[in-house]
């Protein structure tokens, strides 16, 4: 049994742009590799979210019925909940779409935008909720991190933060939307 951290990578509603963020560390990461073990995560292959994670990223916005009960678990079987970027700290884009109605939105996206096979979907896409919001509008977070996205300094100050026992201390380091 490793005696690593157990580190996990969530993507709720967003664009990616942390994810290729985390991996800009580059090299750096190697370093993190020997600290902590990545147990699930978009680039990694398990499906399901383990018993316990002690840290877990989370890139987005809660926006779907998938994402609600994904967050829920999450927060469930982690030590410290991080929220990753600015979709995951304020809604940001995802969040655009909160003064529209939501048929508005379906009917834009699935049939006005659309040049063939104009239907909503009902079996391939979660259901949206009402509003899109931040994470910790849903479950409490222990450490904020924006940016649209976060510099890869920024994530790897974060991780080493973390794996070293502190509450990383972000301000001055990056700001919304940048």
């Amino acid at each position: 049994m490793s005696d690593k951290v157990k580190l996990a990578t969530v993507w709720l509603d967003g664009c990616s742009g942390c994810h290729m963020s985390f991996l800009d560390i580059d090299e750096r990461i190697l370093e993190l590799a020997q600290r902590a073990d990545l147990v699930y995560s978009p680039l990694v292959d398990p499906k399901q979210f383990p018993e316990m994670v002690d840290v877990t990223l989370i890139e987005g916005a809660v926006s779907s019925e998938e994402d609600y009960e994904k967050i829920k678990k999450v927060r469930a079987h982690t030590k410290i909940l991080v929220s990753l970027g600015d979709c995951a700290v304020t809604a940001n884009v995802p969040g655009m779409r909160n003064p529209f109605k939501l048929e508005d939105v379906y009917k834009r996206a699935y049939i006005e935008n659309a040049d063939h096979n104009q239907h909503i979907p009902v079996q391939v896409i979660p259901p949206l909720r009402k509003r899109s919001v931040p994470v910790h509008n849903v479950v409490k977070v222990d450490v904020f991190v924006p940016g649209c996205p976060p510099s890869a300094d920024t994530i790897y100050y974060v991780l080493t933060e973390l794996l070293d026992g502190r509450i990383p201390n972000v301000g001055g380091m990056t700001r919304f939307g940048a």
